[in-house]
């Protein structure tokens, strides 16, 4: 596999999404960006990580910044325009990676090599798996799972002009929950070496 290949995993709360990105970048011997890009950044550009992680994909607040001929005063705008400016580098270096969230699906769509793929679930499935990893009832994990979701979507649509989970921007959807994790991973996995191979 010599040329370059960028896998982009969007993903709802509870899907398993993360941990496919995990089994990817190992299997594909590749970096996988996600909440370490932030850390990746701050490091890169001698910046504070503790004040940065308080804007990490979130949407701007739009009544409290504002935007003068493309211009921004918002934090949050700075955090994530500093992470797609990062992604953007790696993949004009030619790197071959995977990349979790970021609206990378949008911001890398210029990549030749970029596969884009959407990971959901059943609603059930996906707050029992949240409960039990992080140790809550039915209904805190429903609640924490509504919200980390409405908090992505927001996120996504505000910086992608691509809306989070609809099916005409992804290559390929897998509901996890109707096949498992692992066999949600070999199906992705399957479909990516058809692509660059």
């Amino acid at each position: 596999m010599a040329k370059q290949f960028i896998i982009s995993i969007g993903r709802e709360y509870g899907s398993g999404g993360r941990v496919i990105a995990e089994e990817l970048a190992k299997r594909y011997n590749v970096n996988l960006y996600g909440k370490n890009l932030l850390d990746l950044v701050a490091k890169e550009k001698d910046l504070n990580l503790d004040k940065l992680k308080k804007y990490d994909e979130k949407a701007r607040n739009i009544w409290l910044s504002r935007s003068v001929d493309g211009f921004s005063n918002s934090p949050e705008d700075t955090v994530a325009q500093m992470q797609f400016d990062y992604l953007k580098e790696r993949a004009n270096s030619g790197e071959s990676f995977v990349v979790l969230g970021r609206c990378a699906s949008y911001i890398l769509r210029e990549s030749s090599g970029l596969v884009k793929i959407f990971v959901t679930g059943e609603k059930d499935a996906k707050i029992k798996r949240i409960a039990s990893i992080e140790k809550l009832g039915y209904d805190e994990a429903e609640a924490l799972t509504e919200k980390r979701n409405r908090i992505r979507r927001n996120y996504h649509n505000y910086y992608s002009k691509e809306k989070w989970g609809d099916s005409r921007h992804y290559d390929l959807i897998v509901n996890s929950s109707k096949i498992g994790i692992d066999n949600a991973t070999d199906v992705i996995d399957a479909y990516i070496k058809n692509i660059i191979d």
